[in-house]
Order: structure tokens, then sequence, then C-alpha cells
């Protein structure tokens, strides 16, 4: 019998919206610590649960507990989709995780003309461990797109988006367990880095990506599509999860 909802479900994504950022604080009911943040450094499971990716892999680490990545998401039709370097670190204490990132240049992966290059000026989550089998997460970016965007985007991200995309993680957090013991089970380099097949690279062939550096697109102007509008199949309206298996 499937559980009723007040003990399964989050307790609602709570927005918070800043100047260039970002906020939403979430409780997970039957969801332990460690699972999400499990879930949020396994790459190969991101790419069944996440709608919104379009390619992401980890490029090289720099130490135990950082590494740099590449990451390239869909933005609500018809603006550009972007992508984003990021240099990223995480540490455990206790029971609590917490794992941070921001943009870099890497002279491997310059911007592509089919993409924009966005720029993490510091995103990260917290995550509290409430009981054996509870926790809460903090999520908090600030993020600059590179553009000017369109009042619907900034408010369809903070009030709509963001705690969708929340709550469509807590959901692949619930059926993690059961696929993780199918991929690899003890493949965790997060938690052991000798299992990271990562090539090395040094600090010194990084620098901050600064967003004054980029770009800027002009997307003020556009206009939600008909799709956007009605939340289209597959897209950030859908809640389908079928693909985590």
């Amino acid at each position: 019998m499937e559980k009723s909802a007040a003990s399964t479900e989050p307790q609602g994504p709570r927005p918070v919206l800043g100047r260039d950022s970002v906020q939403c604080r979430m409780e997970c009911r039957d969801v332990p610590a460690e699972t999400l943040y499990d879930v949020l450094h396994d790459i190969e499971y991101r790419k069944k649960w996440d709608s919104n990716v379009i390619e992401t892999f980890d490029i090289a680490r720099l130490t135990v507990n950082a590494d740099v990545g590449y990451y390239s998401w869909r933005c609500p039709k018809p603006l550009k989709n972007r992508d984003v370097i990021t240099l990223r670190s995480w540490l455990p204490m206790g029971t609590d995780y917490i794992i941070m990132n921001y943009s870099v240049k890497h002279p491997k992966y310059p911007p592509r003309k089919d993409l924009v290059r966005a720029v993490s000026i510091q995103t990260g989550y917290l995550i509290q461990s409430t009981g054996p089998k509870s926790c809460v997460i903090t999520y908090l970016a600030q993020v600059d797109p590179k553009g000017s965007l369109p009042k619907w985007v900034v408010n369809k991200s903070s009030q709509f988006l963001a705690p969708k995309a929340m709550k469509k993680m807590y959901k692949a957090c619930v059926k993690y367990p059961e696929w993780k013991q199918k991929h690899q089970p003890h493949f965790k380099p997060w938690l052991h880095p000798e299992q990271s097949p990562l090539p090395s690279l040094a600090l010194s062939e990084l620098s901050v990506q600064h967003a004054d550096s980029l770009e800027n697109i002009d997307e003020s102007a556009v206009t939600e599509s008909r799709e956007e509008r009605t939340g289209g199949a597959g897209g950030e309206g859908s809640d389908d999860d079928t693909s985590l298996t």
C-alpha cells in the first residue's frame, strides 16, 4: 500500500529570492542525510532524474574533496540553453554535509557557440540530519545567467522551477538505494577518493570565471512559449520519474 503523502512528501520547498540569488529549504522525510548527499554527488544517477540536464561530466580532481566538472541545462523556451564549468568542494561534518561550487575557466573547455556560458558566483547545498531517516536541505544559488532576462523567467525560477526541482530531487532520493544496488553499489568516490578515475589537475591551471569577461545576452524581450506556460511534457512541468529504474 502506498504511504500517505503526509509521511513521504517533503515539507514544501520554501523559496526566497534575493538579488541574483535563489534559496530553497526543504524537509525530507524518509530520506537519510547520507542518501541525499550521495544523490547530489552521483553524476550517473543525475542523468536519470534531472530532466533539465543536457550534458554533465567530471573533468578532473584537485584534491580528495574537490573536483572540476561541466554541466549544461535546458532553459525555459525560447531562451538559449546555458552551461557552466565549476570547481566543486565538499565536506562531511559528522551527520551533516556541505557541497559548494563556483565558476572557473578551464583551458580545454572554452564557451561554446550553441550555449550561453553562465557563472556560478557561489552555489551550495547544506544537508542537516534530523534523525536516522530524515534531513533538511538548504540550497543557495547565486548565479549570473549572463543576460538580461525577462521578468517572467526570474519569477518562474524562484517561485516554481527551484521548488519543483527540489521536489524532484526528493523523489530521486527515495528511489536511489534501489537504483544504486543495480549500478556499482560500492562505487562512491566522493566517500572513497581512492576509487576516483579522474586525472589530477593543478589549481594553477584554473582561474576564476568572472561574469564581465563573458558575452552578455539580451533576452529581456523574449516571451514565454505556450509549451512552457502549460508545463509541456518532459520539461520543467513534468513530474514523470519512470526513468529512475
